[in-house]
């Protein structure tokens, strides 16, 4: 089954513990965001962000107990995307409550090799993420199986990555 609209967002609102995502891509061509990337690559300034919607349902949830998180796998040099999303969204959403880790294979073996991306809500369900080569989303797809595999990746990535403040913290370019 794909996913959209309202489909799609009764997932976040009815998340009982958690929602969590892997990222596995060095780029998303999101066509909300393209002005503002197309800025950013040429230098020039941007409005500040300070929040969305989604910020506020994750800071909301949070106090709730609920838990929202990803974890992003990179490799050196990060993509002109990738600093883009680190210094504009990455850092409010972590403020807002958003636990987000960053897995730097650069160095090492990738643990998720050929792993897709996808959201996973309170370890029971599975959407998977389908984008072209380059970053555009094709689709959301529901999985229908057996989710243990997802709850292993989501235990791997989590286990091989640092939380992104530290990340960006320890001289790694945002």
């Amino acid at each position: 089954m794909l996913l959209d609209g309202e489909n799609w967002s009764r997932r976040f609102a009815g998340i009982k513990h958690e929602a969590w995502r892997l990222e596995a891509l060095p780029q998303y061509l999101v066509r909300q965001e393209a002005e503002e990337f197309s800025a950013f690559r040429e230098g020039r300034s941007l409005t500040p962000y300070t929040g969305s919607a989604y910020t506020e349902r994750v800071s909301r949830q949070r106090t709730e107990g609920k838990r929202n998180g990803r974890v992003h796998i990179v490799t050196q040099p990060l993509s002109d995307y990738l600093r883009f999303e680190f210094s504009r969204y990455y850092r409010v959403h972590v403020q807002a409550g958003d636990d987000i880790r960053i897995l730097d294979v650069t160095n090492r073996p990738n643990p998720l090799e050929g792993v897709q991306d996808f959201w996973m809500f309170d370890q029971s369900e599975v959407v998977l993420m389908n984008y072209e080569d380059d970053g555009t989303q094709i689709n959301r797809e529901v999985f229908e199986g057996d989710v243990s595999p997802f709850v292993e990746y989501q235990r791997i990535a989590i286990a091989a990555s640092v939380p992104f403040e530290e990340y960006v913290n320890v001289g790694h370019p945002d």
